[in-house]
């Protein structure tokens, strides 16, 4: 198809889209040449997100919704079923039937040890087709979930469109990639672009084939760090993939992706670095550059393991990034006081109810003697949220005259004292019978803060019915420093009164 056709195409719809729905079959009419309308049909589906319009059932288009995106979501109690069977198929073709017994389960599972030793010694692994499916088996349900709740959250605080354009960098197996392509309702337009060089890439465009009509989607085997964000596509003029008739949905960018992405002035209005910022040799760098590429009201999600080194190392590129320069911090962290950025440790991590065991997990872990070495079901996770335009999740400055900032914490100490913390975690108490005990931040704390429940009652109950990362006023709290941990307890007793702040 010539540029001209295509152009024709495009303005004829975009002439009559506020008129009527879009019938390839009676577009195709007014084409110079008259094109099949399946060509016409095959154009609408590639050019939908620009020029925004929907394919309906019938094989009409119409205009898109616009506004903020509205999703229903009610928790993640397994892996869907239709993912887990296309990853059994991949596992099928690459070790039989019984890919996950005999030799063939031996190295699947001897590859997945290795991966979780080099990620605890912090060595690099080497992405090729047995370490793809082996982290398909073994993380991508738990990043599924993890991906899901954190996109429902940000969805439901206005924070993403309806005609939705994504940059996923480091994209892997595809955890976020099918949380948020299961999260859109049908009605919505999601323009998706994956950063992602290794074999992963492979399992990931297996994943994504299905994609409905209204997804157009691409993948670029880059590095992270050579992928230019900011600059537009070059080359193929089809725009990428658009559904299940697109012959792959684009495939991958043959290029390398260092000539950049399908992207207009406007820039990305999500960008999301999913478990892949341990593995950058400048996170912050990166992720500096990649901020630059967001819309004017967009947002960048980076995700990281629970574990204490990833957790903690998020927190120090959030530092370097929105403290120091092109962004804020919208969540959870979120910087209360002006001028103020914290210098605490902050392990600091979300907890959900673990998912139920996927079936592929479970006959990889029986032969095994079903030691639940190889199942994988914790939905746990630290996560940042950071934008350009200063939005914050709470959009409240405390008082001097009312609230004491944590970062003036050794002035008071053995002071009862009334301040505003977001809860950063769940309870951190280690023994059964001990007092429960939160982690607390303001964005101005030097040390950790730990608000510990010694006397529990109705005036302090918010404390521990808080979500994580809800933000809570504390009156009369008695502030002590804890010599064995190097960190400020905020005693939480019957004097104590603690709600949800608004």
């Amino acid at each position: 198809m010539n540029q001209n056709t295509r152009q024709q195409i495009r303005d004829n719809a975009q002439y009559l889209r506020n008129v009527r729905p879009l019938d390839p079959e009676e577009l195709h009419e007014y084409v110079e040449g008259q094109p099949h309308p399946a060509v016409v049909k095959q154009v609408l589906r590639e050019e939908a997100f620009d020029l925004g319009i929907v394919e309906q059932d019938d094989g009409t288009f119409v205009p898109a919704p616009e506004g903020r995106l509205s999703v229903n979501f009610d928790g993640v109690e397994r892996f869907p079923d239709r993912y887990e069977q296309q990853v059994i198929d991949l596992l099928t073709e690459w070790g039989g039937l019984e890919w996950h017994s005999g030799d063939s389960g031996d190295e699947l599972r001897e590859r997945i040890r290795d991966i979780k030793e080099r990620y605890l010694q912090g060595q690099a692994v080497e992405y090729d087709e047995l370490t793809a499916l082996g982290y398909a088996v073994y993380h991508l349900p738990d990043y599924y979930a993890v991906a899901k709740y954190v996109l429902a959250d940000l969805a439901a605080d206005g924070l993403l469109p309806s005609q939705l354009r994504v940059l996923d960098v480091g994209a892997g197996v595809g955890g976020p990639a099918l949380a948020l392509r299961d999260l859109l309702p049908d009605d919505a337009l999601l323009d998706y672009h994956a950063v992602e060089p290794s074999a992963a890439a492979d399992v990931l465009e297996s994943l994504l084939e299905d994609s409905g009509q209204n997804v157009r989607w691409e993948i670029h085997r880059s590095l992270a760090e050579e992928f230019d964000p900011s600059s537009p596509l070059v080359g193929d003029d089809s725009g990428g993939g658009a559904g299940n008739d697109s012959g792959g949905a684009g495939g991958s960018d043959s290029s390398g992706g260092a000539d950049g992405s399908d992207t207009d002035a406007e820039g990305y209005d999500l960008i999301i670095f999913g478990n892949v910022l341990s593995e950058l040799d400048d996170a912050a760098a990166t992720l500096y550059r990649y901020v630059k590429a967001l819309a004017d009201d967009g947002t960048l999600l980076a995700l990281a393991p629970a574990d204490r080194n990833t957790a903690i190392q998020l927190r120090t590129v959030e530092r370097e990034v929105a403290d120091g320069g092109p962004a804020t911090v919208y969540g959870p962290t979120v910087r209360l006081w002006p001028h103020q950025s914290p210098d605490s440790e902050s392990w600091s991590f979300d907890r959900k109810p673990d998912i139920e065991v996927p079936t592929m997990q479970q006959r990889l872990d029986d032969p095994n003697g079903g030691t639940g070495e190889f199942v994988n079901t914790d939905v746990q996770f630290a996560y940042s949220v950071l934008r350009t335009d200063g939005k914050r999740k709470h959009d409240v400055t405390p008082d001097r005259g009312i609230h004491a900032p944590m970062a003036d914490a050794e002035n008071y100490v053995t002071d009862r004292v009334n301040f505003l913390g977001v809860k950063l975690s769940h309870d951190l108490a280690e023994r059964e019978g001990a007092n429960p005990l939160y982690l607390l931040g303001d964005g101005s704390q030097k040390v950790d803060h730990f608000a510990v429940l010694t006397e529990a009652s109705i005036l302090n109950e918010d404390l521990r019915k808080a979500d994580y990362g809800d933000l809570l006023s504390f009156e009369n709290a008695l502030v002590l420093w804890n010599d064995d941990e190097e960190a400020y307890n905020v005693v939480v007793d019957g004097e104590t009164v603690v709600d949800r702040a608004r």
